[in-house]
């Protein structure tokens, strides 16, 4: 019987462990907005999303610091070896842009590279976005 117990713990925790992935890889993790802010440079980015998930997906930005005449968004998922085609944010509004039907193919984490220019320069930052099903 005692050599049964650590098999049987072991066994636990595997089962354990992998239904807690499968939970957060395949729609148990966050299903509300992704809202995430980082500075570049003379520029600080606001990235907004509703529900990051597999298929196309609109990303919102807010740029404050100084003005900025254009923004380009490029998802990778280095994990996968998977790069997406930059897609350029439309204005909407001022220091305001968005980007509509990024389309992500696959779950998982994501980093969604946002690049600036401006008149102050050129910047970029990049985003880990979580993506459920």
């Amino acid at each position: 019987m005692k050599t049964k117990r650590p098999v049987v713990l072991i066994s636990v925790v595997v089962v354990v462990a992998a239904v807690i992935a499968g939970w957060l890889l395949f729609g148990g993790g966050s299903s509300g907005p992704t809202v995430l802010k980082s500075t570049t440079g003379p520029y600080t980015v606001q990235l907004s999303a509703d529900a990051p998930r597999v298929g196309g997906n609109t990303f919102a930005f807010a740029v404050t610091g100084h003005a900025v005449d254009g923004v380009t968004v490029e998802p990778v998922m280095p994990q996968m070896g998977h790069a997406i085609t930059p897609v350029p944010a439309a204005a909407d509004g001022p220091g305001h842009f968005r980007a509509a039907d990024v389309g992500l193919p696959m779950a998982g984490q994501w980093e969604i590279t946002v690049s600036l220019r401006g008149p102050a320069g050129a910047g970029q930052v990049v985003f880990p976005v979580l993506v459920n099903q």
